[in-house]
């Protein structure tokens, strides 16, 4: 058995592929299908073209409905249930917020009453209309979908399940971190995720063993504001407007890289007490969390996932 990689620039983020097998040509077949398929998914997806499904739902908020393509509908739909699982913390309309924050400039500020307000008024899951099926309709003008939060984990899963129906028993899709991975590397020994140290990002803090599981991390030591003493994560709260504190970084283990990449943020939003509560209702779902103070909390049955 043997393996061939291929690392690529793709939905705006730094996209690793790995597949295992017998036959070199026929791996890098795979992994030229897996990067073909992510882009056919950032073509559907990207809110930065006015002809893709998610720019044409966005030019009509609060005009008309739009018909997309049966699988953009069926993921929107999804975050939507992701939306009630999380009491609003993931939220794929908060773009509007994420607009009043400076996160990679000098210049940073928090906005105002009257800013936040405008833009709270065009964000909320609830405004999002799927009762017509293929079509989506955002009620209220100027409001934005976007599937930053989710996509990347999407797009894992979907190269996942194409080189499965290829028969490929063991590879990884690995999304600047957020990754999946099933089977075991060719020395038989398991795959492995590093959690990085929020205080030296460099750093590994700990590994997690990945089998037929998806691991997603949310941090804020990449892209964050410091102001008055106080960091101000990317992450923004879509039902205040303000960005989240108190959490350095978030990981979540599922069974789908989708599921991960949605719950990372969403549970940054909740909070320690409120997210692990809600991970340890789901079934096949373990988080590690590390607070302002670089305490590590952990949902009850991640130490069979984790180790140093």
């Amino acid at each position: 058995m043997q393996q061939c990689k291929l690392q690529a620039r793709l939905m705006g983020s730094d996209f690793e592929l790995i597949v295992t097998g017998e036959s070199v040509s026929q791996m890098q077949r795979l992994l030229q299908a897996g990067v073909d398929e992510i882009r056919r998914l950032e073509r559907l997806l990207t809110e930065f073209d006015k002809g893709s499904d998610t720019g044409r739902i966005n030019s009509q908020a609060g005009v008309a409905p739009v018909p997309v393509d049966p699988e953009v509908y069926a993921l929107a739909k999804r975050c939507l249930q992701l939306s009630d699982l999380t009491q609003g913390a993931f939220d794929i309309s908060s773009g509007a917020l994420k607009a009043l924050y400076n996160f990679k400039g000098h210049s940073v500020a928090l906005p105002s009453t009257e800013q936040l307000k405008q833009a709270l008024h065009s964000t909320g899951y609830r405004h999002i209309d799927t009762s017509r099926t293929n079509e989506v309709f955002l009620r209220r003008k100027g409001a934005r979908i976007g599937f930053g939060a989710i996509g990347k984990g999407y797009a894992a899963d979907c190269v996942r399940r194409l080189w499965q129906r290829e028969g490929v028993t063991s590879g990884v899709v690995n999304a600047s971190g957020d990754l999946t991975a099933w089977g075991l590397r060719p020395d038989g020994q398991p795959w492995k995720v590093g959690i990085a140290d929020p205080e030296r990002p460099e750093h590994i803090l700990l590994w997690l063993p990945v089998d037929q599981a998806s691991v997603a991390t949310s941090g804020n030591y990449e892209q964050y504001f410091d102001l008055d003493g106080t960091r101000y994560s990317h992450n923004i709260d879509p039902r205040t407007g303000l960005p989240a504190r108190w959490i350095r970084s978030v990981t979540i283990i599922s069974p789908s890289a989708e599921l991960s990449d949605a719950l990372a943020t969403a549970v940054t939003i909740m909070g320690i007490e409120v997210g692990l509560d809600l991970v340890e209702q789901l079934p096949g779902v373990h988080a590690l969390i590390i607070d302002q103070n670089n305490r590590m909390h952990t949902s009850q049955h991640i130490a069979t996932h984790a180790q140093a």
